[in-house]
């Protein structure tokens, strides 16, 4: 089971929204894990994880921005990953001891560029939130798209997650 720990001060996840980053979270380490903790003899449903998210806006995310990537922009979220990627993740998922939580990770999504991108792609606040969210998770278990095959690979298994829970373009 994974808990999702928010931190929205102004309020603006719904309970429809969060209800869907659930969905999204468990699909995204299902679409990972499953298999891999299959033939370790665990399941998913069996271990604790969390994740962070916070939602901030403009300002703050220029300044997380500026500080931790160099980059004095705005952005729409930035991925604080606990681990390299996917092999440290397995390796910790099947040694956390019965009862603990492995923290995989925060999220910190820009609410005011959200809405400008919903706006500028015609998606949507809930579908862009969710979107962000998602791509922000795989960063969290260690994908990344700098080279064009890396962000194909994203791409396909951000959208895999979305279509399954029934978030598309």
């Amino acid at each position: 089971m994974i808990n999702i720990i928010y931190s929205d001060e102004s309020a603006h996840l719904t309970i429809e929204i969060c209800n869907l980053l659930q969905q999204a979270a468990n699909e995204t380490l299902n679409l990972e894990f499953k298999e891999e903790l299959a033939a370790l003899g665990l399941a998913l449903e069996d271990l604790e994880t969390e994740i962070g998210v916070t939602v901030v806006d403009d300002e703050e995310i220029r300044g997380l921005n500026r500080d931790y990537r160099g980059n004095d922009k705005v952005t729409d979220v930035l991925s604080f990953p606990q681990y390299e990627g996917h092999d440290e993740i397995l390796a910790e998922m099947s040694s956390v001891e019965e009862g603990a939580a492995l923290l995989l990770g925060d999220v910190v999504i820009c609410y005011d560029q959200a809405l400008r991108q919903a706006d500028e792609y015609g998606t949507g606040t809930t579908r862009e939130i969710v979107y962000l969210f998602v791509h922000s998770m795989m960063h969290l278990l260690g994908y990344d798209h700098m080279e064009e095959d890396e962000k194909k690979e994203m791409r396909e298994k951000e959208e895999e997650v979305l279509s399954v829970i029934g978030i598309s373009r």
